[in-house]
């Protein structure tokens, strides 16, 4: 049985970016024996969606505002350019591995 994970996709117009960042976790986490559900949005909503209890981990390519998310928040601007992808698919593992996912 496959292990769940839910992703916050953070981007600044919480469409682009954030699909791209959830649809290249998707690929890697299925690869790594996960079921993924992901969720796009805007800087704006990330706090509230945060403390919904909904999400396991945000990915963000935007700066998140201060505050309490409760789960971890990796940065994602790897997925970008590609530069440095393998270093964000390692610190997104540990952070996951943190949170028992």
């Amino acid at each position: 049985m496959a292990k769940s994970v839910r992703i916050l996709s953070i981007c600044g117009s919480g469409t682009v970016t954030s699909s791209m960042v959830a649809s290249k976790l998707k690929e890697y986490l299925q690869g790594q024996g996960y079921s993924v559900t992901s969720t796009e949005a805007k800087p704006q909503q990330a706090l509230q969606l945060a403390q919904s209890g909904r999400f396991d981990i945000i990915a963000h390519t935007s700066p998140l505002p201060r505050g309490d998310y409760g789960i971890p928040c990796v940065n994602a601007f790897a997925c970008i350019t590609g530069m440095g992808e393998d270093k964000f698919f390692k610190d997104f593992m540990d952070a996951l591995k943190s949170v028992g996912k």
